[in-house]
């Protein structure tokens, strides 16, 4: 099996060592392997998690939630309908986001067009 050290993991991810190691501390990386020297050893499993718990920060899922998740997978197939359940409402809870930040952006555009025609004015009348 081949494995990543946490330099290689943090350059795939584009996220600070510091961070993985504070996912690790917070339970999200359970099951780390580590060479003589006491380094971690990411195997493609271990990657595919970080990957996971990236993706479900980026989208403002909390600590909390992403380490239920990670307990049910280490508990085995038996969680598997209380994880695509969690996946349905987190899917929601991001389409949600989406649409309220679609309507903010709405009105910043808004925003953005009438300075633009009030100095374009403003220019013309110079």
């Amino acid at each position: 099996m081949k494995y990543g050290s946490i330099s290689e993991a943090s350059a795939k991810f584009n996220i600070p060592e510091s961070t993985i190691r504070y996912y690790e501390k917070k339970g999200l990386l359970p099951l780390i392997e580590r060479n003589e020297a006491g380094r971690r050893l990411f195997s493609e499993d271990q990657m595919a998690l970080l990957g996971t718990v990236v993706c479900l920060k980026n989208t403002n899922m909390p600590i909390s939630g992403i380490k239920q998740y990670v307990d049910w997978i280490i508990e085995g197939d038996s969680t598997i309908e209380l994880r695509l359940e969690m996946m349905k409402n987190h899917k929601q809870a991001v389409l949600d986001e989406i649409s309220l930040m679609t309507e903010s952006l709405e009105g910043i555009d808004y925003k953005i067009s009438r300075y633009t025609k009030q100095l374009t004015q403003t220019r013309k009348e110079e």
